[in-house]
């Protein structure tokens, strides 16, 4: 799981919070489970089981992979519609190519993000590049659906393209654990996505037998999704795995710790996203690409899109490589 490394023992530490800080319990652990998205690439549903009251103000999140593609197998996804919320695209293993038809787009690979506003509408694509589709290898990733609250779900589209190298890193209080701030604040140190919605996106690697503290706004909720590996969530030591979700309740601060002795020796670091926001607390009506807030509003958004008023593709638009055979 690549992404972006770096010397724990060169980073600046997290800071502890103090002894009268509550911690945040669980409240929750579910599993994901698998299906297929997009032309068949498999994807494991984080939120599958979790009441949206307690994921507000995320939608959905999909754990891309992982999977060792073979020549002719790598898959994405054709054009398609988004209106009403932010997609999030962070890439761990293998690279993928985005475009809109709002001119963003580019390349994303190990540890980049791309964080797409759709906002009043557009069309987009993500797919392999023909190389990695004629050769294969490795694909793994996460795609997290952020909403928008009513105010800014016609807000006008926009792209961001975060290179690995912008996320603040960080290590641990015992330089056990590697910290990736995509986007919101962990103590001091903030990440580089600028968001509609408030929220903190972080990736943790925590090695056999490490702690890591994180303080968490109040405000916020929190969600501790792992991505590899197994560990323990809070002092209580609810232990989880790869492909669990642990819903977590209030507090400033959140615990993890690394397995001693893992539960696969492949994978001995615990891998998590470590994600949460403030809660917009509206109605949600979510059909499809589409996620805004009355049922009206949605059949407007199917109706926009059939008459074009979307977007629509490039002359020179991307299109899914297939080769002969």
């Amino acid at each position: 799981m690549p992404a972006v490394t770096a010397d724990t023992l060169a980073l600046p530490r997290i800071p502890v919070p103090a002894n009268d800080v509550p911690e945040r319990a669980v409240r929750q652990i579910t599993t994901a489970p698998s299906g297929y998205e997009g032309e068949g690439f498999p994807v494991r549903r984080a939120f599958a089981g979790v009441d949206v009251a307690d994921l507000d103000p995320f939608i959905h999140m999909d754990q891309m992979g992982e999977v060792e593609y073979a020549p002719g197998e790598p898959k994405g996804t054709p054009w398609h519609p988004h209106r009403g919320f932010e997609t999030v695209t962070y890439m761990l293993d293998g690279t993928f190519l985005h475009q809109d038809s709002q001119g963003g787009g580019g390349v994303i690979s190990d540890g980049d993000t791309q964080w797409m506003t759709a906002g009043s509408g557009l069309l987009h694509i993500e797919t392999p590049p023909e190389a990695l589709v004629v050769a294969g290898g490795m694909f793994h990733g996460i795609q997290l659906w952020v909403n928008l609250p009513a105010k800014d779900k016609m807000s006008p589209p926009r792209y961001q393209s975060l290179e690995g190298g912008q996320v603040a890193l960080l290590s641990s209080g015992d330089g056990g654990a590697l910290v990736r701030v995509i986007a919101g604040d962990v103590g001091e140190h903030r990440g580089p996505g600028a968001t509609h919605t408030p929220i903190t996106l972080v990736h943790a690697t925590v090695r056999p037998g490490a702690r890591l503290v994180l303080p968490w706004r109040t405000d916020f909720n929190a969600l501790v999704y792992v991505l590899a590996g197994s560990g323990r969530v809070s002092s209580e030591g609810r232990p989880v795995s790869k492909g669990q979700l642990a819903v977590l309740g209030q507090g400033g601060q959140i615990v993890l710790r690394g397995d001693d002795n893992p539960l696969q020796a492949n994978e001995p670091d615990l891998e998590v996203l470590v994600l949460g926001g403030r809660p917009i607390r509206e109605p949600v009506a979510a059909y499809g690409p589409f996620v805004m807030n009355t049922r009206a509003e949605l059949v407007q958004a199917v109706e926009d899109f059939q008459a074009g008023r979307l977007g629509t593709i490039p002359a020179d638009g991307l299109q899914p490589f297939h080769p002969r055979g």
